[in-house]
C-alpha cells in the first residue's frame, strides 16, 4: 500500500479549509484517510497552518510521500529540514 501525505478539502463553496492527511494513494481525494497530521488554512491573512511534528515525521520516516503542496508547507514549518537531519543522525 503506497501512502501519500495530501490535502483534503474542507469547508463551504469559495472558502476553502483543508487537512493535511496520510491515505492510501488510491483513495479518493475526500475519501478515508488513514491519520489526521494537520491543518491548512489559506483564506486567513497570513495562512494558518498547523501540524503534528512528530506524526509527519513518523509518516515520513515509514516512507509515505508528500503531494508538493504538502512538501511546500512543511518546508515553511521546517519539518523538511528536521527530517533529513534525522536521516543523517540514524546513519
Amino acid at each position: 500500500m503506497a501512502v501519500k501525505l495530501r490535502l483534503m478539502r474542507m469547508g463551504a463553496k469559495k472558502k476553502p479549509f483543508y487537512r493535511i492527511v496520510a491515505a492510501d494513494s488510491r483513495t479518493k481525494r475526500d475519501g478515508k484517510y488513514i491519520e489526521l497530521i494537520g491543518t491548512y488554512n489559506p483564506v486567513k491573512e497570513p495562512a494558518e497552518i498547523i501540524i503534528k511534528e512528530d506524526v509527519a515525521l513518523k509518516w515520513l520516516s515509514e516512507g509515505a510521500v508528500p503531494t508538493d503542496t504538502v512538501k511546500s508547507l512543511f518546508k515553511t514549518q521546517g519539518i523538511n529540514e528536521k527530517f533529513h537531519l534525522s536521516k543523517k543522525e540514524s546513519k
